[in-house]
């Protein structure tokens, strides 16, 4: 059995990506998004955390949380959500013939891949990079020509609160920082 070290500092801020299984495009569907929402709310009534940043992508998703003090479990978090999101959206998206002994042994549906990959955000450096990439995905995975164009992306939110400008990144370049007036 595979042991992954994960990154373990309480209260910190934490990039992930998450994968539909066999990357499937379905994550940006209506009754996905919604249950995603869902299940994100109900996760963070129990046990918070603050998005940082986030975009949701056909068939993956980038993000940042930062956990409460004292609190270094994003792993239960990511369970419970993603459990949700099957539990809401399994049955539309199950495909038997893709149940592996593993996947009905560890009770999977066919929504997810298995793991989601984390990095511990280092510092404001780091942070900033880490939105800008997130805020830019839309873009490099040809979806839109302007990140702002892309509707599944705090960066309405970011632009909302003055963090940045509304034509950041327009014209395919980027220049690290300009989300945060540096």
């Amino acid at each position: 059995m595979s042991h992954y070290r994960r990154a373990r500092d309480a209260g910190g801020t934490y990039f992930f990506t998450l994968v539909s299984y066999r990357r499937q495009a379905i994550l940006c569907e209506e009754n996905v998004r919604d249950a995603l929402r869902e299940g994100v709310e109900k996760t963070r009534k129990r046990y918070p955390f603050e998005i940082d940043a986030w975009v949701l992508m056909p068939d993956h998703l980038h993000c940042i949380w930062t956990l409460p003090d004292g609190d270094t479990d994003f792993s239960k978090r990511w369970a419970k959500i993603k459990r949700h999101v099957s539990l809401a959206c399994g049955n539309s998206y199950k495909h038997s013939e893709w149940l592996s002994a593993s996947k009905k042994k560890h009770r999977e549906s066919t929504l997810w891949q298995r793991r989601f990959w984390e990095h511990q955000i280092r510092d404001q450096v780091d942070y900033n990079r880490h939105v800008e990439y997130i805020h830019y995905n839309p873009v490099k995975h040809g979806l839109c020509e302007q990140p702002i164009q892309w509707p599944h992306s705090t960066l309405h939110r970011y632009v909302r609160e003055g963090k940045c400008p509304a034509d950041w990144a327009v014209g395919g370049s980027r220049v690290d920082g300009v989300c945060f007036g540096e």
